[in-house]
């Protein structure tokens, strides 16, 4: 958690790749674990601030062709999620998003 404190809040990726259709993760009889697994590789970036305590946030910047939206994750300093709300509200008026539907 120290490696932020010279940072308000630190960027990455909500997904490893982009969106993907729904069952992507289903357990398969013969591999239960395989949709676990599937999954973590998916969400490389996210489980950190899990770990760690610290507040996060994923908001909908960006949409693909498939009118799919594209995650950015961000992660603050530990207890320091009045700058993420700040950050999140100023994301949304410069990039509406409440409106948009996936297709």
């Amino acid at each position: 958690a120290h490696f932020l404190n010279g940072f308000e809040a630190w960027l990455t990726p909500v997904t490893a790749e982009p969106p993907l259709p729904l069952g992507s993760f289903d357990p398969q009889p013969d591999n239960p674990l395989a949709g676990f697994q599937r999954a973590v590789a998916y969400i490389p970036y996210t489980p950190i601030a899990n770990a760690t305590g610290q507040p996060a946030m994923s908001v909908p910047l960006y949409w693909n062709s498939a009118n799919l939206p594209i995650g950015s994750h961000f992660i603050g300093r530990f207890g320091d999620e009045f700058t993420l709300f700040q950050l999140a509200a100023q994301l949304e008026e410069a990039q509406p998003w409440a409106e948009k539907r996936p297709a």
